[in-house]
């Protein structure tokens, strides 16, 4: 399990710095593996606006970029990135800047003064490709530092744990840890139910109880895939190891590593007629997530519709329900699935995910609609629509 410090201390913010606090948890029984700052060493780095981007006179393949900086004046950058443009702000590393032992001087470039360096995600050490300047949103603050703007004085820890510490396989369960050991204040996320604002329904039949013992669908209609993940959202989870994909899907993991709730979010449009959870039929397949068609055995139990299986259980969403940008219903599973099952299943097809993880270690059954709860109150936040009563 992988995750962010200040993550962690948005819930529980002992008086430990970073290294306590990974010793605090190693000797809690949830083993640091791994603990490290989430970019490089650097100092002097900005937020910038590139207000002009010329052709270099003697060089095809450079810019030079008149640049905002917030210093008083426009700063003269000679750029080779690819998407160099007047318009974007991105990171500027000022002259007397350090990055990670490089440091940033007034130079000539083929002729050409140049006052500073602008910045790719690679060199300030915040991912290991960069096909270009890091751009950052519009109202990024002109002039303000990157660290902090960025949040990049934090650390990543990766903590191993033992099949019986399901409950830390999310931020709440890790916080609820540290402030049991320390005492100190804990505020977790607040998931009140979520009054309905439509009538739809959808039939919701459970034919394997035992592999199933709760199910709580929602439907929200009328979202915007198209709406971008709030930057906030996509830094949590990439400092979690997981791709922000979409703001719909970005939802149901982020609620998941928040709260240890596996969730799937079908484009409810794709689906057709009742909702059943039941074991396999024979000869029945299902192309899942990941584009690989997978022959069915009995003992998988599946989510399905009047078309038949359009998800594997605990394990993966199949690909003819997948939600898009052109989605504009989703309905929102959120559900317990049998331990033994689970991991069969998984075991079976070689397939695992992070959703499979959670449920071969037993997921609270408590938090099944609150999750959904949750998800749907974001959705509604970042994408707009209008949520159902829970199936």
């Amino acid at each position: 399990m992988q995750f962010s410090e200040l993550w962690l201390r948005s819930f529980v913010s002992p008086a430990l710095d970073s290294d306590a606090l990974g010793h605090l948890l190693t000797m809690a029984g949830l083993e640091v593996e791994e603990q490290g700052g989430v970019a490089a060493v650097f100092s002097k780095v900005v937020v910038a606006q590139i207000v002009e981007a010329e052709k270099h006179p003697n060089a095809d393949k450079l810019r030079v970029c008149k640049v905002d900086a917030g210093q008083g004046e426009l700063l003269q950058i000679v750029c080779g990135a690819p998407n160099a443009a007047a318009g974007i702000r991105i990171p500027c590393a000022l002259v007397g800047a350090d990055l990670a032992g490089f440091g940033i001087k007034a130079a000539k470039l083929r002729g050409v003064e140049s006052f500073g360096m602008l910045c790719s995600a690679k060199e300030l050490g915040i991912s290991d490709e960069s096909s270009g300047l890091l751009v950052l949103p519009e109202d990024a603050p002109i002039g303000t530092d990157i660290r902090e703007y960025l949040k990049l004085d934090d650390t990543l820890f990766t903590i191993k744990l033992t099949p019986n510490r399901a409950d830390c396989l999310s931020l709440s369960g890790i916080a609820r840890e540290v402030a049991a050991l320390t005492g100190s204040p804990l505020s977790l996320p607040v998931c009140e139910a979520v009054a309905a604002t439509h009538g739809e329904t959808r039939a919701v039949v459970l034919d394997a109880p035992a592999a199933c013992p709760s199910y709580s669908g929602r439907i929200v209609r009328g979202v915007n895939a198209k709406a971008p993940t709030p930057d906030w959202m996509q830094q949590r989870l990439v400092r979690s190891g997981i791709r922000s994909i979409s703001a719909l899907v970005d939802v149901t993991n982020y609620v998941m590593l928040e709260l240890g709730q596996p969730l799937h979010a079908f484009d409810a449009d794709k689906v057709t007629g009742t909702v059943t959870v039941r074991s396999a039929a024979p000869g029945e397949k299902l192309t899942t997530l990941d584009g690989a068609e997978r022959a069915l055995d009995p003992e998988d139990v599946v989510i399905a519709d009047e078309s038949g299986p359009i998800a594997l259980a605990g394990v993966m969403g199949g690909s003819t329900t997948e939600v898009s940008t052109d989605t504009t219903a989703v309905l929102l599973e959120s559900a317990t699935f049998d331990q033994v099952r689970v991991f069969r299943t998984g075991k079976r097809h070689k397939l695992t995910s992070e959703a499979s993880k959670r449920f071969e270690r037993i997921v609270d059954p408590e938090i099944t609609v609150a999750a959904s709860d949750r998800a749907a109150e974001l959705i509604v936040q970042i994408a707009g629509g209008v949520i159902a009563s829970p199936l």
